[in-house]
Parts: C-alpha cells; sequence; structure tokens
C-alpha cells in the first residue's frame, strides 16, 4: 500500500497552488468545480509520484494556528544540505516566515521548517 494523498482546506486555493509550484515544484491540474457543494480543488503532483490535493469548500472557513491534535507538517526532502538552506532562503525571500532554521535534528535529519500562506509547516529536508 502507499499513500494516494494528502488533502489540505484552504481559503485561498489560487495562491496556495502558486506557493507549492514556485517553491516545491508542484504541477497543478485544471481546477474542479462543483458549484452545487461550493466545493473546488487542485491536485498537486510532485516528481515522485507524492500527490497534494487542495481543497476550498465555502462552509469551511475556521482558521487555527499553532500546533493542534492532528496532522503537524509534511515533509519534502531535497538532495543536499546545500538544497535545504537554499530553498529556505527562497522562501524567506520571498516574505514567507521560517519557524525553523536549518539544522541537523536529533533524529537525523538536516531540515529547516517554513510556513506556507495560511500557516501549514513545511519541513525542507534531506
Amino acid at each position: 500500500m502507499k499513500i494516494e494523498h494528502i488533502a489540505l482546506w484552504t481559503s485561498d486555493l489560487e495562491k496556495m497552488k502558486d506557493f507549492y509550484v514556485t517553491y516545491f515544484g508542484a504541477t497543478a491540474n485544471d481546477l474542479y468545480e462543483n458549484k452545487t457543494k461550493g466545493f473546488s480543488s487542485y491536485f498537486l503532483s510532485f516528481k515522485t509520484g507524492a500527490r497534494l490535493e487542495l481543497m476550498r469548500r465555502t462552509d469551511v472557513s475556521e482558521e487555527v494556528t499553532g500546533e493542534i491534535l492532528g496532522w503537524a507538517h509534511i515533509a519534502v526532502a531535497t538532495e543536499s544540505k546545500t538544497a535545504v538552506e537554499e530553498l529556505t532562503e527562497k522562501v524567506r525571500a520571498a516574505g514567507f516566515e521560517v519557524v525553523g532554521e536549518a539544522r541537523t535534528t536529533g533524529d537525523g535529519y538536516y531540515e529547516s521548517v517554513v510556513l506556507d500562506p495560511e500557516g501549514n509547516r513545511i519541513e525542507i529536508t534531506c
């Protein structure tokens, strides 16, 4: 078995799609809309086959900040420490928040942690 995709509710589909396409090399499908349900989504595909579904529905609007129970982050692997550092700086230079500077963690990853436009945590690892 494998995880087919992970889905994420968002309030701004276009902004989130552009973020993952620009900084993480995702490819987006065409926008799917179900006007009856007030639902729209993009599937973002990554070179490794992983997929992220960004979803918006008119009745899903509560924003939560900080750490909560449930999914904590996604991790995106790069090929080297230099790549971790370069991508972290590229994201920072674009005005997105870096909440964990590049470092070697206790479990052996070299990683940084950045926030996407809606505050979801992304570990950039190698």
